[in-house]
């Protein structure tokens, strides 16, 4: 690894982009920042960049994805999660070589590193097989391409179609049968991988790292939180789970405990600093209080909730409460894009939906520090990533600014966050590695890996076909489920996630 030198570039800090400046960097961390001119190429072994006319950035931190929907891509219109979850994990799995996978994951990659995200979080269903062929490429992905991620594994030791209220009820006898004969990994076998994982891939040795990801509470036992909690502590790791994304979760966990979802968590120590609750869109006043006092982040995924209409989460709310907020862009079946810097301009424009008065609305600066530094505390590296400072891990992005989304050049975080989607990022900087340098990537052949990925594509897609044609007979019974659950009263202090 090279020491170099960026010499006349702006950096972008918290109070804005200030006068051209010089960076260099050493042993994979900023090593020096001075005004412009005013460090030695010579000392840097004359390896030098220049930075004029260009914005460097703190390389977002894309804090949830599901790159196993990559290949699904533009395949679902708008539908409510739980008409939608079981398309993205249908019970009969879709039969996919390593080579394929691999493939698979490198379009999330690529589309991450193009629109300023130089981390990710992928929480991966790896399937009932846990086939380790499978994981390795994965991880060989995230390291060909140079990205840093932390690869969970979604975890639960419940069957995913049993995570609904009335489903005993609902659903046909004959496909109850089919489906608890599906297979599924063992809480017990995936417990084991994770404990391996945790020693093998450890994300403060590894760039391309491990995650303890319990899928979600009402796919998971109380034993089973508690262990991977107790994983997750022992090892120091961060923790992901998906909370009380939609109203019928919270009734379910009304049904299940009396309570919401974070209440029980919170009963069960389950939240805690490097706890990160993803979508939290339907919270009440205490829900949140429990959060700010655990220490816990709230990951906000504003495009898939508004796609699945799951609604709007109390962003202000949370801001004010002084809970950590990260923001990310859920997988490709959702969304059809991992482009960060969409989710981040959506996540201060929608938000003045709620609220009369504009000073509560969110700002440019909140939602990009939530893009930033608020990512990087969830994962428990607050003070060396998501910022730009010496000492700080080399992870940057640069960006052009004589495109038309600079022009004219006003105000450079609120252009970046509301104009920019990628089409002006230059260069790009990993663990203090030069992934992307003159808009190409520098350590694959995208265009081959693309036309691969394309191609390998067209044998796939029948398989996809078929097992959507499969789900669909679950809907009937799923909207029957939905239309009981939306009568089921709850707390009337939740905050209204919905315009009606």
């Amino acid at each position: 690894m090279n020491p170099f030198l960026i010499q006349n570039c702006r950096i972008l800090g918290d109070s804005g982009a200030g006068e051209p400046a010089d960076l260099a960097v050493e042993a994979g961390r900023i090593a020096a920042i001075g005004p412009a001119g005013s460090l030695d190429p010579g000392h840097y072994g004359g390896n030098r960049l220049d930075g004029a006319g260009r914005l460097l950035a703190p390389g977002m931190i894309n804090g949830h994805v599901h790159s196993h929907e990559h290949f699904q891509k533009g395949r679902f219109r708008n539908l409510p999660l739980e008409l939608w979850m079981n398309f993205v994990r249908p019970p009969q799995p879709i039969p996919l070589t390593a080579r394929q996978v691999y493939l698979r994951t490198l379009i999330g990659a690529i589309e991450t590193l193009r629109s300023g995200a130089t981390t990710l979080v992928d929480d991966l269903n790896l399937g009932a097989a846990l086939d380790r062929e499978h994981l390795a490429a994965v991880h060989q992905a995230y390291e060909d391409i140079g990205i840093r991620a932390l690869v969970g594994l979604s975890m639960m030791d419940r069957p995913f179609f049993e995570a609904l209220p009335f489903v005993q009820e609902e659903f046909e006898p004959d496909l109850l049968d089919e489906l608890h004969a599906a297979p599924r990994a063992s809480g017990e076998d995936l417990l084991a991988l994770a404990e391996q994982l945790a020693t093998e891939r450890h994300p403060t040795r590894s760039r391309v790292g491990f995650v303890v990801s319990p899928s979600a509470p009402q796919r998971c036992s109380e034993a089973f939180l508690r262990r991977c909690r107790a994983l997750a502590d022992r090892h120091d790791l961060p923790l992901i789970i998906h909370v009380q994304e939609t109203r019928l979760q919270v009734v379910t966990a009304l049904r299940e405990h009396g309570c919401t979802y974070v209440d029980y968590l919170d009963r069960i120590g389950l939240l805690r600093p490097k706890t990160t609750l993803i979508h939290c869109v339907w919270l009440t006043p205490r829900d949140i209080e429990l959060i700010a006092r655990s220490g816990a982040t709230v990951q906000h995924n504003p495009w898939s909730n508004l796609r699945l209409g799951s609604g709007i989460a109390p962003l202000r709310a949370l801001l004010d409460a002084g809970v950590n907020v990260s923001v990310a862009t859920d997988g490709c079946a959702s969304t059809d894009t991992a482009n960060m810097l969409n989710s981040v301009g959506l996540a201060t424009a929608l938000h003045s939906l709620r609220g009369e008065e504009p000073e509560d609305w969110v700002g440019a600066e909140e939602a990009w520090r939530a893009a930033t530094h608020g990512g990087a505390v969830a994962l428990g590296r607050g003070d060396d990533l998501g910022t730009v400072k010496v000492g700080a891990t080399a992870d940057f992005v640069m960006y052009r600014l004589d495109g038309v989304g600079f022009t004219p050049a006003n105000d450079l975080l609120r252009q970046l966050v509301h104009a920019e989607r990628g089409q002006s990022i230059d260069t790009v900087v990993v663990d203090g590695s030069i992934v992307m340098h003159g808009g190409r990537l520098t350590r694959i052949d995208e265009p081959a890996l693309l036309a691969e990925a394309r191609e390998e594509f067209r044998s796939l897609a029948p398989f996809y076909d078929r097992a959507e044609a499969e789900v669909a007979r679950m809907v009937p019974a799923l909207r029957r489920i939905r239309a009981r659950c939306a009568c089921h009263p709850i707390d009337a202090s939740t905050y209204s996630a919905r315009l009606s």
